[in-house]
């Protein structure tokens, strides 16, 4: 008997038992692969025959542009090397652990984690399997280990260069920062951005505040809540360093309140254009791209620190599609070459940026 007998044969309720079964099993492979690799249906990235490259994010990509440039530097790179990449996306401190593990089982040229939360997974993995290759991007492991290369920013350089904006353009001579937690670390957005202020027009005051709480970096009515309590206080611009959710409270404040805000990671004008002045841009994918191409090479278990030298950091002002960015400051060519010169002097070394982490 054929396979065609066999179908005619079933019953109606056995043949749609037979279909949903088969249905499902289709749609939860599919959900998986999507859920995990933004490029699972692409074939270019899974039959080439170069170096596997494996990106792992700290929470899902979506609408993340700062998770954006990283998948866009995951992807130049194994195109630049005639090789695979996979994606796998977190969602919480338990699946950054697994998606780490399931990486390491995969046994890839080069493993590459974004964010400060892979900071003791990758510590544990790097001992664990010492011929396994890291790059940890925007923070590094306490211990050095030979097989963990770190790519980490000067985001005081940038948040310097959009304080200095923030004092050319502020009417009251008051600026401020909504940042998410009081730290060394996000410090780097908040003193930088007040002497930039004062450095641009002297007299102009900082006030920053801080979100904190349990869930600082999600917590966009908090952000909202600080925002709305700077301007009460006079301050016409603000820093909003306050993760890519809660920058959209600080946003939706400026909007109501009339005041100005700044962005940070990419470009975040966008999302609320009139209000937003310039972003402090991470470019994920420029040091991706380096750190790969170092690993490949044969240099592994360095640290590389990316300013606005190095075009690791930016303003979104000073990029080349400026006047397409819905950035405030796109209208305020003046300003624009002030804190352009100001950027080349950063370069030459005329002017060092403290870094508040350091101190």
């Amino acid at each position: 008997m054929d396979d065609r007998h066999k179908v005619r044969d079933m019953s109606p309720r056995t043949l749609l038992r037979a279909v949903m079964a088969v249905s499902a099993v289709a749609l939860l492979a599919a959900c998986n692969a999507s859920a995990k690799d933004p490029a699972a249906k692409d074939p270019a990235a899974r039959n080439a025959a170069g170096p596997a490259l494996v990106l792992i994010t700290p929470s899902p990509v979506g609408v993340n542009d700062f998770l954006k440039l990283a998948v866009q530097g995951i992807e130049d790179s194994a195109k630049k090397h005639g090789g695979t990449r996979k994606v796998f996306q977190s969602t919480d401190p338990a699946s950054i652990q697994q998606n780490l593990a399931a990486a390491v089982r995969e046994k890839p040229a080069v493993i590459v984690a974004v964010g400060f939360n892979f900071a003791d997974a990758i510590a544990a993995e790097a001992e664990r399997n010492p011929e396994q290759k890291f790059l940890f991007v925007d923070s590094c492991t306490t211990k050095p280990f030979p097989n963990v290369t770190c790519a980490v920013f000067r985001e005081h350089e940038g948040s310097y260069l959009a304080g200095a904006e923030a004092g050319l353009l502020s009417k009251s001579g008051k600026v401020g920062a909504v940042v998410v937690l009081d730290a060394p670390q996000f410090h780097r957005y908040s003193i930088p951005f007040g002497q930039g202020a004062e450095k641009a027009k002297p007299g102009t005051t900082l006030s920053p505040l801080f979100i904190g709480g349990a869930n600082p970096f999600n917590d966009p009515a908090r952000a909202k809540a600080l925002a709305t309590t700077l301007a009460g206080q006079g301050v016409d611009h603000v820093m909003g360093a306050a993760s890519a959710a809660g920058n959209l409270g600080v946003f939706e404040a400026a909007k109501q309140g009339g005041f100005f805000a700044f962005g940070v990671d990419a470009n975040q004008c966008p999302a609320s254009p009139g209000q937003v002045v310039d972003n402090v841009i991470k470019r994920t994918n420029v040091v991706i791209g380096d750190g790969v191409d170092a690993i490949l090479g044969g240099k592994a278990g360095e640290t590389k620190s990316y300013g606005v030298k190095e075009k690791g950091i930016s303003l979104t002002g000073l990029e080349p599609d400026a006047s397409t960015s819905q950035c405030v400051v796109a209208s305020h060519p003046d300003v624009l070459a002030k804190v352009g010169e100001l950027r080349d002097q950063i370069i030459s070394g005329a002017i060092v940026v403290d870094d508040p982490a350091k101190s």
